[in-house]
């Protein structure tokens, strides 16, 4: 059927079919009557059929036309797709590309992110690499291993960055310690509390926050078990393993027996947390991911960089 017909007569056909109707059909495809006409004599001839009755009071398909009309569709449907990938390749918008995350901050932010660029660039595939926490990926995207990844500030020379979030850090507490019960907590008072935190080895953010906020209120904390992500951490916080310093944006993970407070103090840190990729990055897809993120990502007003 490709080799003998013109797609414009299939879609003309599948409009006069949907619509019933010559005049309705022509103004849906934007041209005139008499060419659409013309169009379905000529897909007609071509075919061998008639694929319509027509009077002068109605319009209806006949058996060939219903048999045709579900592959035309499928047709038209594959050529589009055809179209989009043959445009999308000729703007560089194909190809792969590396994102690497870790924590509630990215947990929240990742899913707008991959449905906007899904939605609207089909021809990039996406590679999600989980617990790649910010100074691992700020490593990996500086050798070209990974292509993009939520870091933290500052970042090292020829990496590009985009503030993202602004995440406040707070205290995750098993629902029957003491401090449960307090509308906010200081970091003097946990100075004799087990702590649950990240691996040191991975780089996190967050750690070293909570390291030098318990450096400055003058101890140092005492790890009683390392986690590998926020749901684990978590976890081990409602089993009564420790408590946690986490991000605000943790509390969007439910878990039984945990509760979240406040830290007390105007110089409680706030974290900046970004998107970061390395700059020399020449990547099509990759810029066509960074114009998505800054659309669906915002950098957040009360940045102040």
């Amino acid at each position: 059927m490709v080799g003998c017909v013109e797609l414009r007569h299939l879609s003309g056909f599948v409009a006069v079919a949907e619509e019933l109707h010559f005049g309705r059909a022509a103004d849906r495809l934007h041209i005139a009557q008499s060419p659409l006409s013309q169009q379905i004599r000529l897909l007609e001839r071509d075919l061998g059929v008639r694929l319509f009755d027509r009077t002068t009071r109605s319009v209806q398909l006949t058996a060939a036309g219903r048999a045709l009309l579900k592959p035309a569709r499928r047709l038209l449907a594959e050529a589009s797709a055809a179209r989009r990938t043959v445009q999308a390749a000729h703007l560089g918008e194909v190809g792969r590309v590396t994102l690497g995350f870790a924590g509630a901050s990215s947990y929240s932010a990742l899913p707008v992110l991959t449905r906007a660029v899904t939605s609207e660039h089909p021809g990039i595939e996406l590679v999600l690499e989980g617990q790649t926490y910010a100074g691992e990926a700020l490593g990996r995207i500086a050798e070209g291993s990974l292509d993009l990844g939520f870091v933290a500030l500052p970042v090292r020379r020829g990496i590009g960055a985009r503030v993202v979030r602004m995440e406040r850090l707070q205290l995750a507490l098993p629902d029957s310690h003491p401090l449960a019960d307090r509308a906010e907590v200081a970091f003097a008072e946990l100075a004799r509390e087990p702590f649950v935190t990240f691996p040191l080895s991975r780089g996190s953010a967050v750690r070293e926050a909570m390291m030098q906020a318990c450096h400055e209120a003058g101890f140092a904390p005492r790890i009683a078990q390392e986690a590998p992500d926020s749901y684990t951490m978590l976890a081990l916080v409602g089993a009564g393993v420790g408590l946690a310093v986490v991000v605000e944006s943790a509390r969007n993970i439910q878990l039984g027996h945990v509760v979240f407070r406040p830290l007390a103090g105007d110089d409680v840190p706030v974290l900046p947390i970004a998107l970061g990729w390395r700059s020399g990055n020449q990547s099509a897809a990759l810029a066509a991911v960074l114009r998505v993120a800054d659309r669906v990502l915002p950098t957040p007003a009360d940045f102040h960089g």
